[in-house]
This record gives C-alpha cells, structure tokens and sequence, in this order.
C-alpha cells in the first residue's frame, strides 16, 4: 500500500479546510527507488539475480503481503498460529508497503469507505490518484495514531507485531535482506533482489487500488466500482478478482468462479489440509 513512513493522501472534507501539500519525503523515496531500480537494473544484471528477485517478489508480494497483510491481518478470514502470523507479518514488512498496523489500518479505511471521500485511495479521483497520487499528498487522517489504532487495534494488540509497526523496522529488515544478498551474489542480486523487487511488487498492489476499481467484469452488484480484473489477478496472486473481494470481504478465497484462478487461496487451502490454519471462512 505505501512506503516506510508514508501516511499520506488526502480526505476531500480535509481538503476544503487546508490546501493540499506534497509529501516531499515521499516522492523523493519513490523517484530515488525507480531511478536506482531502472538503472541499476540495466547495468546490474545476471540471471541468478533476477530468479532472487521473482523468488522475493512470490515470497513478498504473496506470502507477505495477500496472505499475511491482506487475508490474514486485514480480514482475519481464517485462524492462523501466532508464530505463522508473525512470520507473515515480518515478510510482508519487506515489501515496504507500510507498517502491519498502518497497512491493515488503511486497508481497512478503504473497504469502510470505498469510492467515497474518506478512502484513502477514491478510484473516483481517476486512475493515477488511486495508482499512486494519494501517497504523493500529506492526509492528517493518516497521520491521526488515534485514528489509525482504532482501525488496527489487534495488531496492536501483540507486542511483537506493534513492535514491527514501528517504522524503522522496515529499513532495518530490508538492509539486512541487502546484505545477505550482497554476500550470496553481489551487487546485482541486491539491485534486483531489493530495487527492481520492491518497485514491481509495488506496482502490482496498486494496480489492485486504480486498475480493479476501473476494468473488467462484476459478479456482483455491489455498491462500489469494484471489478474482477483478469491480469491483475495473475500478476497480484488473486487479488485482481476485487469485485468478489467487496461482495465478500472476510472470506479467505477471492477466486470464486471455477476459472478464477486464486494462488493465495491455493496456499491457504494446503495449509489447512495441513492442519495449520483453521476457522477458514468460505463463500456460502
């Protein structure tokens, strides 16, 4: 959903009061990342660094961030031990989308108050506002802690998981993620394995905030622009059928149709056949 620190987009009823100011910091982070990651990627390039990138970008971008940010955190669709959800947590925090708690806060926001005013990302501002605009532009709604623990109390109900939402952390993971990289493969494995990595994975997440709120088919009527969105539902796991996410937002599989292929439910299915998660809410 949004970088280290980022709490910024903008609520219209905020926006009549106080004129809207550009988060600096945060478009320095995002011009400072695809400038090294299209770059470095060019002239930092091996095979064994790219199969490390899409090897994080599966581990990240699904394990971290649809399983364990999404499904799990978000909407508690299914009953997970503490170990596997702190684990989840931990890897969601490389893709550095956010914090657990502001990420399961914001997200949160959204589902509360979709294609309105006060979500954070309104699909009804255009495609590049939901894309990436709202994060370019300060939100005091997002910088409100009061705000934001009252939408992500249980995460910061576990001291290990308040803990990782604290900003730093995510830098501190990351650097670390860097220099095991740097170790097992030099500087091309951390300008792919890092950069480039953490650049696509953020592409593909907000394409589920502009690109299924704009394109494709709906299941179901439901009072939202949300729509199933075949290829973002390939590159982002399953999360692209986002018209049956709204309809029903705490099951655990998105994919409700036979050919609406869920990799992330695929996932949750094995680990419950395992025995690891329970409680796993379905469609009815």
């Amino acid at each position: 959903m949004s970088p280290p620190n980022v709490a910024s987009t903008i609520d219209n009823k905020t926006a009549a009061h106080q004129p809207a100011q550009i988060d600096w910091f945060i478009l320095t982070w995002f011009v400072v990342l695809h400038s090294i990651a299209i770059i470095g990627g060019y002239y930092f390039f091996s095979w064994g660094a790219l199969i490390t990138a899409a090897a994080l970008y599966v581990l990240t971008g699904m394990v971290g961030i649809t399983f364990g940010y999404h499904r799990l955190l978000s909407h508690r669709s299914f009953r997970a031990p503490r170990w596997l959800e702190r684990t989840a947590a931990t890897i969601g925090a490389l893709a550095l989308q956010g914090t657990p708690a502001f990420w399961v806060a914001t997200h949160r926001m959204h589902h509360a108050f979709v294609d309105t005013s006060a979500d954070p990302h309104d699909a009804n501002r255009g495609f590049w506002w939901s894309h990436i605009g709202w994060m370019l532009i300060k939100n005091p709604e997002l910088r409100n802690h009061l705000k934001m623990r009252k939408f992500a109390r249980d995460i910061y109900a576990d001291p290990y998981l308040a803990w990782l939402s604290q900003d730093i952390q995510q830098i501190t993971l990351q650097v670390a993620l860097g220099l095991v990289l740097l170790i097992l493969g030099g500087w091309d494995y951390v300008i792919w394995g890092v950069f480039v990595r953490v650049i696509f994975v953020y592409h593909i997440t907000w394409l589920i905030n502009s690109a299924t709120h704009r394109y494709g088919y709906r299941n179901f009527e439901t009072e939202d622009g949300s729509a199933n969105t075949w290829w973002v539902a390939v590159l982002a796991f399953g999360e692209g059928w986002h018209n049956n996410h709204h309809a029903f937002p705490d099951v655990a599989p998105a994919g409700l149709k036979w050919w609406e292929l869920d990799p992330t439910w695929i996932l949750i299915r094995l680990l419950e056949q395992l025995g690891v998660v329970t409680q796993v809410k379905r469609h009815q």
